[in-house]
């Protein structure tokens, strides 16, 4: 079983229609789980809790052994468009830590934080970073298609000067708001995570009037991806 998430109801539009899911969702809490033909669908909402609970319950109720999310997400490299797609090779969270002397410094998450490592990306494992480059070679897009580092938090970035210190502190290529989350539970139940975001934004102060204009374009390119990483693992997909 592959459990596939998504934050968003136009992200999970773009993804019905590519997967053979065509069955009557089952309700488990807030929860609407699409399963059938070795899938698992469900769109968890958006935020760091929404997004472990969902994935929590496709690992544990419905037997995923893997686990993909697709969406979208604000970009932080200056030279990636809009409509860009990153495969994840590293991921990390950003907003948990400790504060000290008022002033907040970025941990690893899930630990105690004092003493605990900074914040940094951390790499996929190697075999999804494997299967993930073998999907640069099978995707065609008007994009451009690249691996990438996301990052994670609890807030909608709409700073230009938190982009750039994001970007220069992490050597991030984008943020959302959902993927270092279930990187840490996948992590904890030995499963393994791909993560396909398409930029619908450059955060940035005009973030939120791309965000909206773009969305349903850059959900669309994800779930394309999502369709081919099926194909390589060998699970079925709209033809």
């Amino acid at each position: 079983m592959i459990g596939i998430l998504c934050a968003t109801p136009q992200e999970l539009a773009a993804l019905r229609a590519v997967l053979d899911l065509d069955v009557q969702p089952e309700l488990h809490g807030p929860f609407q789980v699409r399963a059938g033909h070795g899938l698992a669908l469900t769109r968890c909402g958006l935020g760091k809790v929404n997004a472990a609970s969902a994935a929590t319950l496709l690992l544990d109720r419905f037997g995923a052994r893997s686990l993909i999310f697709s969406g979208v997400a604000g970009g932080l490299h200056p030279e990636l468009p809009v409509g860009s797609v990153l495969f994840a090779e590293r991921l990390a969270i950003h907003d948990y830590g400790i504060v000290t002397a008022g002033r907040f410094t970025a941990t690893r998450s899930g630990v105690i934080p004092f003493g605990a490592p900074a914040a940094q990306l951390e790499p996929v494992g190697g075999e999804v970073r494997e299967t993930l480059r073998r999907l640069l070679d099978e995707v065609r897009l008007d994009h451009p298609v690249r691996l990438g580092g996301i990052t994670t938090a609890d807030y909608f970035l709409n700073c230009g000067q938190t982009r750039d210190e994001l970007r220069a502190q992490l050597g991030a290529d984008a943020i959302d708001m959902e993927s270092g989350a279930v990187a840490q539970v996948a992590e904890a139940w030995g499963a393994p995570l791909y993560v396909i975001r398409t930029l619908s934004d450059l955060a940035g102060e005009e973030s939120q009037v791309t965000f909206t204009e773009m969305e349903a374009m850059a959900a669309r390119n994800s779930a394309a991806c999502v369709k081919a990483l099926l194909r390589l693992l060998g699970a079925p997909a709209k033809s």
